[in-house]
């Protein structure tokens, strides 16, 4: 019995630091407050990139320039690509050259990005969401 109880403790430590080392990820994780979601805006434009990586994937889009302007290089951070998956994305859902609407949650600093809620592929009517 005395050996099971000088087992316990440290066992019970190395759990107690695991899951404070797993769990650190999650507390840095950052909230949703820095975008404006009262505000939905859309833009339409060429995709500059998509990248398909943990925690947010994100979708980088040249906005159609007004004349005389040149194009400006916005940012849109989704969920992650497990969450995409279930709503029908994929890592090749958009290619560098696709034409795109975006709605989207503008940053609350006017910063040239968002929260992505939808996009629509105008040539196939194509629409997802990440909700």
């Amino acid at each position: 019995m005395i050996q099971h109880l000088r087992l316990a403790a440290p066992l019970g430590l190395a759990a107690t630091l695991g899951l404070a080392i797993l769990g650190g990820p999650a507390l840095a994780h950052h909230s949703f407050a820095m975008f404006d979601s009262s505000r939905p805006t859309k833009i339409t434009g060429t995709v500059q990139k998509f990248d398909w990586t943990n925690p947010h994937a994100t979708l980088w889009v040249y906005a159609d320039p007004k004349p005389g302007a040149a194009a400006e290089l916005w940012n849109f951070e989704t969920t992650s690509p497990g969450n995409l998956m279930r709503f029908g994305w994929t890592k090749r859902s958009f290619q560098a050259g696709d034409k795109v609407q975006v709605e989207f949650a503008p940053l609350r600093s006017g910063e040239r990005a968002g929260q992505l809620i939808e996009v629509t592929a105008p040539a196939t009517g194509r629409v997802l969401n990440t909700k």
